[in-house]
């Protein structure tokens, strides 16, 4: 059965999403050292109008690095939401398009960020997904610690 038959019906633009993608990225930030790290995220329908969303990242020698869990929501056409939890402290609220065309998926997004007492101050982020096909180019820029937003992440996966 096509996964995107079960869907929610707001959620059919995102159908590209669901399943599991892997790959490499680098990270820059004016803060902290250039590196590289491995990417997963998984986009899982739980028969709910929403996507349950995990990522997690590696360094190179295969220690974790990151991880954050939320909810990808579709309110209306062409409108597309992301609500984040990471377990450094901060949330994010993630605003933005869904753009589907032929094979192509494009949603973007600005977040405004909360964070705990003991947390880094991070501002504002913004995401970039970029699907084709079997491939899944991810963008993310944030504004902290002082720095405007600036370029952070760029990841290339590919779906398992």
């Amino acid at each position: 059965m096509d996964p995107a038959s079960t869907l929610a019906p707001n959620l059919t633009p995102l159908a590209a999403l669901l399943g599991t993608w892997k790959g490499d990225g680098a990270g820059t930030y004016p803060t902290i050292d250039d590196f590289s790290y491995t990417e997963e995220l998984t986009f899982t329908d739980v028969g709910k109008p929403f996507l349950h969303y995990i990522q997690r990242t590696w360094a190179p020698n295969g220690s974790p690095m990151h991880t954050e869990t939320g909810y990808l929501r579709a309110p209306r056409d062409g409108v597309a939401e992301f609500v984040l939890a990471q377990p450094t402290g901060q949330t994010e609220l993630g605003e933005g398009t869904v753009v589907a065309e032929a094979d192509t998926v494009v949603l973007e997004f600005d977040s405004r960020v909360v964070g705990s007492a003991t947390a880094k101050e991070v501002v504002t982020t913004r995401r970039r997904y970029e699907i084709a096909g079997d491939r899944l180019v991810t963008t993310f820029a944030m504004a902290a610690v002082g720095v405007p937003l600036t370029h952070h992440l760029r990841a290339e996966l590919r779906r398992l």
